[in-house]
């Protein structure tokens, strides 16, 4: 009787895993250059991190010692202007922490930053991506120093859809501005 279920049940699996594959493989062929690569790496660090998904889908610098907070944030001010994005807004997570309890805390502020131009674009073209806006860079303090993070941005640009050439060349703009910003932040160059 199970083996009678069984081999009624294989053909069904089989057209259902094919259907899948179909599904699978027009997605991969519909993304950038690039793709499985990106996807192992957030796979490796996904693991590497024992599960945690935003360690695998981030950035992350290390800020050299004795860079203060006031020379990362010219850093990323010094950017900005030169790569011509804007800064749409900060939040200081630790100071109003400290004004809710009354006792000081490690730093923590976030720095949103935006080109309106390119990201109407990109909302045009996929409109989850607002859940993606603006760009963030938010440094940390941490037993062991500051540290800089933001999203992985390679992973948005290379795992997803194919960009038109246009808005590919902007993005990869903005992109490239967010990574000079980790870096030159973290060494506290402006």
């Amino acid at each position: 009787m199970k083996i009678n279920y069984w081999i009624k049940l294989l053909p069904l699996c089989a057209i259902l895993t094919s259907l899948t594959a179909c599904g699978t493989l027009r997605a991969i062929n519909n993304t950038e250059d690039g793709a499985g690569a990106e996807a192992m790496n957030v796979w490796s660090r996904w693991v590497d991190s024992d599960g945690d998904i935003a360690a695998a889908t981030t950035w992350e610098r290390k800020v050299k010692d004795g860079v203060t907070i006031a020379e990362v944030e010219q850093a990323f001010t010094s950017v900005a202007a030169e790569d011509n994005i804007k800064s749409v807004g900060e939040f200081h997570l630790s100071k109003e922490l400290s004004l809710r309890s009354g006792k000081p805390e490690k730093f923590l502020k976030v720095y949103s930053y935006c080109s309106p131009v390119i990201a109407r674009q990109m909302v045009d073209f996929s409109p989850h991506m607002a859940a993606y806006m603006p760009c963030r860079l938010t440094v940390v303090e941490k037993d062991d120093g500051l540290w800089i993070y933001a999203l992985n941005m390679d992973m948005l640009i290379k795992m997803g859809r194919k960009l038109p050439p246009d808005l590919r060349k902007s993005v990869m703009q903005v992109r490239d501005t967010m990574w000079k910003m980790m870096e030159r932040g973290a060494l506290g160059e402006f």
